[in-house]
């Protein structure tokens, strides 16, 4: 809602208009370049484009399953959570992934098979690695880690139709954030989207790894060129906006907020001290705890996964 009637971000979406009828159809792969803030917004904006949200899913890192109200709904909703340790992710991300099998609802299931939001000081440790294996560098994107990947394919392999390599950028060197999307700020994102039959990718995982290094490759060229033209390959289409997020949020933001106010202006009037003291206290802890969740999505405030210190230093 706040991306879509808030900020009135718009979505260009690019792709072959000969897939573009099979997009919410199908149980979908939804590979997805990890650059921008707000690329998660945009990937569940995809989904709910095309009447996916409810049933999506993602691989998200553990941490987010702390993250008050946003983590606790993704735990209880089935999402997939690593801690991008292999070790320990073999078998718990497997078994979650199995679960999705029999899912009753058609879902996209949403990698960042990068592991990690793209910095400059990423970036070049990622290319180091590169080179240390012999693979080519890439520009716009890190290296992407390929087990994770592999053992998703592999898990929906028969119930997933589709891979929907998805490559996004913003123009007029737009660099969005979710704090200037809660302001109100629009930006307009371009979204080229590539059908990728399940049946195309190789079962073995030496091979499906050679297979998303190459598609990296891809995607780094498709960014280039959109640097230098402005514009994705293939036909521009912009799906509806469908207004059932705003529905929602008017019927809850109703249903919570009125009471609310009701009992904000019953303590105002109480005249308490005491009161009005621990109100501000509690509205000054929300706030920050707001600003703690804004943060978690901040480029400059990321991770230090994929940073030289990190013990894996991108071993697949």
């Amino acid at each position: 809602m706040l991306l879509e009637w808030w900020s009135g971000t718009e979505c260009t979406i690019f792709t072959d208009p000969r897939a573009y009828p099979k997009y919410g159809k199908e149980n979908a792969i939804v590979v997805l370049n990890h650059k921008f803030e707000i690329d998660f917004l945009c990937g569940w904006s995809l989904s709910e484009r095309f009447g996916l949200l409810g049933g999506s899913k993602v691989l998200a890192k553990k941490e987010l399953a702390y993250v008050p109200i946003i983590g606790w709904m993704w735990y209880f909703t089935e999402m997939v959570f690593c801690t991008r340790k292999w070790e320990q992710d073999r078998k718990t991300v497997a078994t979650s992934l199995q679960h999705l099998r029999d899912y009753p609802e058609k879902y996209f299931f949403l990698i960042h098979c990068e592991g990690t939001r793209f910095t400059e000081k990423k970036h070049e440790i990622s290319m180091q690695v590169a080179r240390a294996k012999g693979l080519p560098s890439l520009k716009h994107h890190l290296l992407p880690r390929t087990k994770g990947f592999a053992i998703t394919v592999r898990s929906l392999r028969n119930v997933v139709s589709a891979v929907y390599d998805c490559t996004l950028n913003f123009r007029n060197n737009e660099n969005p954030t979710l704090l200037g999307v809660l302001n109100g700020k629009k930006y307009h994102a371009d979204l080229y989207v590539r059908r990728i039959p399940l049946e195309d990718i190789p079962e073995d995982d030496a091979k499906c790894s050679a297979w998303l290094h190459k598609l990296y490759q891809e995607k780094d060229a498709f960014q280039e060129e959109y640097y230098r033209t402005g514009t994705f390959p293939e036909t521009p289409m912009v799906p509806p906006r469908r207004p059932w997020t705003l529905v929602n949020w008017l019927f809850w933001a109703s249903l919570v907020l009125y009471p609310f106010f009701q009992f904000l202006v019953s303590m105002i009037r109480s005249g308490s001290s005491l009161t009005l003291a621990s109100f501000i206290l509690v509205f000054f802890v929300a706030s920050m705890g707001v600003r703690w969740m804004i943060g978690v999505t901040e480029i400059d405030k990321g991770s230090a996964y994929g940073n030289s210190d990190s013990k894996q230093k991108q071993n697949d």
